[in-house]
């Protein structure tokens, strides 16, 4: 199988991370796309030039994070992240849907500051950075509630690269004055697949 992704989208990620959760690396070669360029070769691949994007073993292509992500937890039968009953558990369900709306507002702000200087939207970013705060003060509560202290589920990936995201994409460290995502992010940035596809500043950081 192959994997399109790109290095700072925080959904190509995410898929990154279940490539490593579910033991899939030897199956799954991971190939950087060039994305937002004219005329790229990856446009023949996924016309939507969107990353990130799978082609599986019978050559079928499929896009979307979520999507690819529950693909591969599915291969072994043994989903962790995509667990059956936390289908029609709506609690979670909200709370994932959260989170990814966290992961979707990171996305944009990431991609807002790679356009040029000068054709920057500082009102789209500032929206971006109130958006994030907001988003951040509603987990701050959350991580206290059972359902954020359970195993790592797709809500929990989806919350730790939208905070790892902020602090290496320059929107900034949203769990200061948080102590209680402090705490929770911990653990969690601590996990192998984590530290191997975090962004370059953290993996500085952690793998100085």
């Amino acid at each position: 199988m192959q994997l399109y992704i790109t290095y700072i989208s925080p959904y190509a990620r995410l898929a990154r991370i279940l490539v490593i959760e579910k033991a899939l690396s030897e199956r799954v070669e991971i190939l950087e796309a060039k994305t937002r360029t004219a005329d790229s070769p990856y446009y023949q691949i996924n016309p939507s030039g969107r990353v990130p994007y799978l082609i599986d073993d019978a050559g079928i292509g499929m896009e979307d994070s979520q999507l690819i992500c529950s693909y591969f937890d599915s291969l072994d039968d043994k989903p962790r992240f995509h667990h059956p009953l936390r289908d029609s558990h709506w609690t979670y369900r909200r709370l994932e849907a959260t989170a990814r709306g966290f992961c979707e507002g990171m996305s944009v702000w990431i991609r807002e500051t790679h356009r040029p200087e000068n054709e920057r939207s500082l009102t789209l970013l500032a929206h971006e950075v109130a958006r994030a705060t907001r988003l951040a003060d509603v987990f701050e509560a959350e991580v206290q509630r059972p359902l954020l202290q359970e195993q790592p589920r797709m809500a929990h990936l989806l919350l730790a690269v939208s905070l790892e995201a902020a602090r290496a994409r320059g929107l900034g460290d949203l769990t200061h004055t948080r102590p209680a995502l402090t705490a929770w992010l911990r653990p969690i940035s601590a996990m192998p697949s984590l530290r191997a596809t975090a962004p370059p500043s953290i993996a500085q950081a952690v793998n100085p």
